[in-house]
């Protein structure tokens, strides 16, 4: 009973150490509707890693994370609520889907790949904290070093051999005309001029590699093997004043962030607060009776085994253990079951959460309650085009409606349908906005929303016009008998809404 959305600058950032099972599961519900089962789960989790990490190290060594499978169809809610759980906690997040990997001695992605992978999120997310921390201090930089190319500083004044004076010309009003140049450049006035700027080379040769190992797998890393082949010459550009002060600041930023310091503060952040959750996992369940030359489905589940157990992988930054990240398991389990996984890799998963289906009163939660619901997203899609759109309660609860009847009727791919069916609603009214708002802002043609109506649809559209103190206002409202217009000759021909629903 779910429902995705992104994230607002209204969150507000709370500490790890301060959130209560019950905290984190209300945090939850701002963006995830029901799953109280799940959401208590990965709570419990989560504030299981904060205890362990106030015990003295010789009991923490030993108290490993538990590990959830969530087990539900599509559109539930699985993914979003760990995604959600990493955003809350600030953690490294890594999304990967089970079915991607191949056994060892294939060519394919190895499940090493993973952690490789959430490290490199890792470095970005430490990275862009640093930046926030220097970038004043780069602008500023930047600043100095453009006035410096608009400006050149006047030679080293010479002292005069008989007096010991600067003698100097023009020494004395330096500095004031590179304040007005600053003052000039403050107020955009020279965003068009042009400079000459050294720039670094970042251009790498085309290097051939012959070699039967696959690539993700070479830990190698070439550019730091070579680094005057890769990049190490630098050439003078000529660009506008903007785009030089663009890149200054990208200069100095690199200048001021010890990358050694990004790397092993993201190397323990993914070491300690790491999640990664692994999606499909029920595409690898079952176990062959013989063995052949195709990949084995139970070969990927005894590679993924000891990176779930807790080993040391091999990546560009250094060696990362996986003890301690937690593993979020997540299938539809159609076909198989959880039982049908190798019992070494059932109990690196002890905990075990059943996702429900959506019924009618989640789908009409998922439309009104949240901030950024669909409905809320449609109507400041069209507002934009001078199109504003209302939605009637009873259309509300028929698209809901419908949402649950095709679902049970075709497959089920939860609170996805509910896109589907609003988009089918809308095609009409999305389709002739631009146009509908152009001769609703021109009153000689209004005579031409007729024809233009009759000419591109077939169906009423439901548009009513309003006198405001600014002139007319063109409101589009959405009733029941519009949806059941648009949607319920598709969804009583079973054949049908297999194809466009």
């Amino acid at each position: 009973m779910s429902i995705t959305l992104p994230g607002t600058a209204e969150d507000q950032e709370v500490s790890l150490e301060e959130l209560t099972p019950r905290e984190i599961v209300a945090e939850l519900d701002k963006h995830v509707v029901g799953q109280r089962a799940a959401k208590r789960a990965v709570a419990v989790a989560l504030r299981n890693r904060t205890r362990r990490q106030k015990l003295p190290p010789d009991l923490a060594e030993d108290i490993m994370p538990k590990n959830i499978i969530m087990i539900g169809p599509t559109g539930v809610g699985k993914t979003e609520i760990a995604r959600r759980l990493a955003k809350l906690t600030d953690s490294p997040f890594l999304k990967v889907e089970a079915s991607k990997f191949t056994e060892v001695g294939y060519v394919g992605r190895d499940v090493e790949s993973m952690i490789r992978d959430l490290v490199e999120i890792a470095i970005d997310m430490v990275r862009e904290e640093r930046l926030e921390e220097v970038e004043d201090k780069a602008e500023q930089n930047a600043e100095e070093r453009l006035l410096d190319l608009l400006l050149p500083p006047p030679p080293e004044a010479q002292q005069s051999a008989a007096d010991g004076q600067l003698t100097l010309p023009g020494a004395e009003s330096y500095p004031r005309t590179r304040e007005k140049l600053r003052q000039q450049f403050r107020e955009g006035k020279l965003d068009d001029r042009q400079v000459e700027l050294e720039t670094r080379e970042r251009n790498a040769p085309q290097l051939g590699i012959i070699s039967s190992q696959n690539l993700e797998e070479m830990d190698m890393n070439l550019k730091d093997l070579l680094p005057n082949i890769f990049g190490g010459g630098t050439k003078k550009r000529k660009m506008k004043v903007s785009d030089a002060f663009e890149y200054l600041i990208q200069e100095e930023e690199g200048r001021l962030i010890d990358m050694d310091q990004v790397t092993r503060a993201a190397v323990e952040r993914v070491e300690t607060n790491g999640i990664v959750f692994l999606d499909e996992i029920d595409k690898i369940a079952g176990r062959e009776g013989g063995h052949g030359p195709d990949i084995s489905r139970e070969g990927v589940q005894r590679d993924i085994l000891p990176i779930v157990e807790g080993t040391t992988v091999n990546t560009r930054y250094g060696m990362v253990r996986t003890d301690f990240i937690l593993f979020i398991a997540a299938g539809a389990f159609h076909v198989s079951k959880p039982s049908d996984l190798i019992p070494e890799l059932q109990g690196r998963f002890p905990i075990r959460v059943e996702l429900q289906s959506l019924t009618v009163e989640d789908f009409l939660r998922i439309l009104t309650e949240p901030k950024s619901s669909l409905t809320r997203q449609c109507t400041a899609l069209l507002e934009t085009e001078g199109i504003r759109l209302e939605f009637a309660d009873e259309a509300l609860r028929e698209m809901a409606a419908f949402a649950f009847r095709v679902n049970e009727t075709t497959e089920n791919i939860g609170a996805r349908r509910l896109h589907t069916i609003m988009e089918r609603v809308l095609e009409e009214i999305s389709f002739l906005a631009p146009d509908l708002a152009r001769v609703a802002r021109d009153a000689d043609q209004a005579a031409s929303l007729a024809t233009i109506v009759k000419a591109e649809t077939t169906v009423p559209l439901p548009f009513l016009e309003r006198d405001t103190a600014t002139g007319k206002e063109k409101v589009f409202v959405i009733s029941a008998d519009y949806v059941r217009l648009m949607v319920a000759g598709i969804v009583k021909d079973h054949d049908l809404s297999r194809y466009i629903l």
